[in-house]
């Protein structure tokens, strides 16, 4: 009698933009794997509840995106240190009694495809320069910071969000003014655009990236369009650039592991998948 498939998926509200499915499908049918990776709605009232539903369907686990990603590690039985010291949890295990293990692998994706995309970036080269003070900031700071970055000034529309940010990572973190966001490229070695600016329906980052030297790499976690204007200009600068759609796929990669048993491989064939999806 053959095992049954397992199962895992990706919980959010809403949940019917994810490309999560089409990412693990993907892998599923390339290693030939009896599973199912599935989209499921939860309302934010409804987490708790939902959690403890899909470990009793015999779920592995699931993703949490927005808006449960801080929700989810504060009702997990134990996180990893990389999510508590981010704040919140995209990556859920659950154990055969029911608990959660909350894990956040979002810095990890960021990396990965930094180094996959532009193998001869450095972390410590110089300083890094990151926009926006969300969710997201917090992953590509803890990320860039274990890297090996020294110095990272951060701008954020709202300074406040941004000076609360600095405060949790410590001396490493230097706020600047939004308004001086562009004067602050100047000797950086990489440029993180975490805002929603640029995304498909928001309005454009417009950052003239003229103080920024030559040899820096701009980086965009949108992914919605893949070239986004932030993107286009620090390309028609001369800057290398890395688009935000290989930290999605990276980020998938430990949880993928973690519930089917297979280490499965970011490539080019993913991509055109995900895309298409």
């Amino acid at each position: 009698m053959s095992a049954a498939p397992r199962l895992a998926g990706v919980i959010g509200w809403p949940i019917g933009h994810s490309r999560s499915p089409a990412l693990h499908g993907h892998w599923l049918r390339r290693y030939g794997i009896a599973g199912h990776y599935v989209p499921v709605a939860v309302a934010p009232d409804r987490l708790e509840d939902s959690l403890r539903a899909l470990a009793l369907l015999g779920f592995r686990g699931c993703n949490a995106t927005i808006p449960h990603k801080e929700a989810a590690l504060a009702l997990a039985a134990e996180a990893s240190a990389t999510a508590r010291r981010i704040g919140a949890a995209n990556t859920l295990t659950f154990r055969p009694d029911g608990s959660v293990f909350a894990d956040n692998t979002d810095a990890y994706g960021f990396l990965a495809n930094l180094r996959q995309a532009a193998p001869g970036w450095r972390a410590g080269a110089g300083p890094a320069l990151v926009l926006g003070a969300g969710g997201a900031a917090r992953a590509v700071v803890a990320g860039l910071i274990d890297a090996g970055v020294s110095e990272l000034r951060l701008a954020n529309r709202t300074r406040a969000r941004a000076e609360e940010l600095a405060a949790h990572f410590g001396a490493a973190v230097a706020v600047v003014d939004w308004a001086r966001a562009e004067d602050a490229a100047e000797g950086v070695a990489t440029i993180v655009n975490t805002t929603s600016l640029g995304m498909a329906g928001q309005p454009p980052l417009e950052l003239r990236l003229n103080a920024a030297p030559e040899t820096a790499l701009a980086t965009d976690l949108v992914y919605q369009p893949l070239v986004t204007p932030f993107l286009a200009l620090a390309a028609a600068r001369g800057l290398a650039t890395v688009d935000g759609l290989g930290m999605l796929l990276h980020q998938a990669a430990p949880g993928f592991e973690a519930w089917f048993g297979v280490a499965p491989e970011v490539d080019g064939e993913l991509r055109a998948a995900v895309l298409a999806a």
